[in-house]
């Protein structure tokens, strides 16, 4: 059986709002709600284009609300860390007074009894607000706005850009020679796979295959590489703050090409080797973890490799090739 390896990708960036969403932002800071006009309808949020025909609309906004009429609901009994309130919730299209369609937000009822087609309900803002949807805390039964704590007034700065977070998750299988590869380096050994057709020697990859002959390479392929190398090529990478980030200083990756063979291992990391003192050409050898530590079978991209953590000056003489630069693979 397969076995697979889930991963998660997590990464800050920065939108740019534009003329229509960056003014529904910075209303959001005035606790104001603006929809924009598409003929005589009024769409909330304001959206730049018509979403029937695609046509541009004018940035014709109006104010709406802000308390509207629940059309639709689904209650939430246990909220996730993803949801917007921490006890259980209705999400409910709630049609703002003036606007066309419905706001799809948190209200705060207490209990599912309490949520009904129909209920007139009005926004709870955040004391402090920044310019976000969240802004609006949820939307309580009534008639009445309410702010939670003390009431914060907005800057009246425009909101023009906003902080997201990214987060991909998937899963990777796991091949069973990778596996190997991965218990190979509890004693210290590096191994490859060579074609029984074309000898070349092949190092990781997604399947176990010669991509130049079509041959599947099994286990009898496997052969020992050398723990020696050449450095060919590096990067050296300035850390920035993002979720799971835990460098501070610049780190570098490097190519290995290992002796005697065609193989490069690409984005390896190093031990013992300051970023400033990384050049092409210098001799390098494993550094591997103790036999008898424990080591994480998840290895990827600029990762160690099981008991394989990195690689360290030899001490020998500078390799001066100049095709050296152009073994990345």
């Amino acid at each position: 059986m397969t076995r697979f390896v889930e991963s998660t990708i997590t990464f800050p960036y920065k939108r740019s709002l534009g003329p229509v969403t960056g003014a529904f932002m910075t209303a959001l800071a005035e606790k104001r709600i603006l929809g924009i006009r598409n003929g005589a309808a009024v769409l909330v949020p304001p959206m730049e284009w018509d979403p029937a025909s695609g046509a541009e609309l004018a940035a014709d906004l109006v104010e709406v609300g802000p308390a509207g009429t629940v059309e639709s609901w689904t209650w939430v009994p246990v909220p996730t860390e993803q949801h917007p309130l921490e006890k259980p919730f209705a999400f409910a299209f709630i049609r703002l007074d003036g606007a066309s369609c419905p706001l799809l937000h948190a209200v705060d009822a207490g209990s599912p009894a309490a949520v009904f087609e129909g209920l007139r309900v009005a926004p709870r803002w955040r004391g402090r607000r920044v310019g976000h949807i969240t802004d609006i805390q949820c939307f309580v039964p009534g008639e009445t706005s309410e702010v939670d704590g003390p009431d914060v007034e907005s800057t009246g700065q425009p909101v023009e850009l906003m902080d997201y977070t990214a987060s991909v998750t998937y899963s990777t299988p796991v091949l069973a020679m990778a596996d190997r590869a991965v218990a190979a380096t509890r004693e210290q050994r590096l191994t490859g796979l060579r074609c029984p057709a074309c000898e070349r020697v092949y190092f990781g990859g997604d399947r176990p295959y010669c991509p130049v002959d079509a041959v599947e390479l099994g286990p009898d392929a496997e052969i020992d590489l050398p723990s020696t190398g050449t450095l060919t090529n590096f990067i050296v990478v300035e850390p920035v703050r993002y979720p799971g980030q835990t460098a501070t200083e610049p780190f570098a990756r490097v190519f290995v090409l290992l002796d005697d063979s065609d193989v490069v291992l690409t984005y390896q990391p190093v031990i013992d080797l300051p970023v400033d003192e990384i050049r092409v050409g210098i001799r390098v050898t494993a550094g591997w973890a103790p036999i008898d530590a424990p080591v994480d079978n998840v290895s990827g991209i600029g990762r160690p490799l099981g008991s394989l953590l990195g690689w360290t000056p030899s001490g020998e003489p500078d390799v001066n090739d100049p095709d050296l630069v152009n073994r990345i693979y």
